[in-house]
């Protein structure tokens, strides 16, 4: 009786291990967006641009993305028009910057420095045009490297 009670305890807690990863998951992946938003905010304030807020239409779009870069093992824009249209992003424009790193290339303040340094992510972090935005983080092996970051922010005016 003691082994058969040992034995469903133990299939408990696997199971339940199993249905809260994607949960846990889910959770590391909303922090790490949240995180970098705080980054990008930062540097937004400190060039004296107004602070950008999340848009629930940009962050599907962008997690998307960035799902599917890292499923698909490519990094690229693609089809980012349609991709607005699909996910009925409104606005007079929209941008997009994407990253990918692993370690600390991979941390927010990396991200950002990284896109300054470019002169047409830099161009779209400090769009003074741009009021929203949505962030998509995944991880995984990406481009034959495990533990890989891949993200995805989309910008966009009122």
């Amino acid at each position: 009786m003691l082994l058969k009670k040992h034995i469903s305890i133990v299939l408990a807690v696997g199971f339940s291990a199993f249905l809260l990863a994607p949960a846990a998951g889910a959770r590391t992946q909303a922090s790490a967006a949240t995180s970098l938003l705080r980054a990008v905010n930062h540097t937004r304030t400190a060039h004296g641009l107004r602070p950008l807020r999340l848009d629930t239409r940009l962050i599907r779009a962008a997690r998307s993305h960035s799902v599917q870069m890292l499923r698909g093992n490519y990094f690229s824009h693609g089809d980012f028009s349609g991709r607005m249209v699909a996910f009925h992003v409104r606005g007079p424009a929209a941008g997009e910057n994407l990253a990918w790193g692993n370690g600390s290339y991979a941390q927010p303040a990396s991200i950002v420095a990284e896109w300054l340094a470019s002169p047409e992510h830099r161009a779209n972090l400090l769009h003074p045009g741009w009021t929203r935005i949505g962030i998509g983080v995944v991880r995984g092996t990406f481009l034959g490297n495990g533990g890989s970051t891949v993200v995805t922010a989309d910008f966009a005016g009122r």
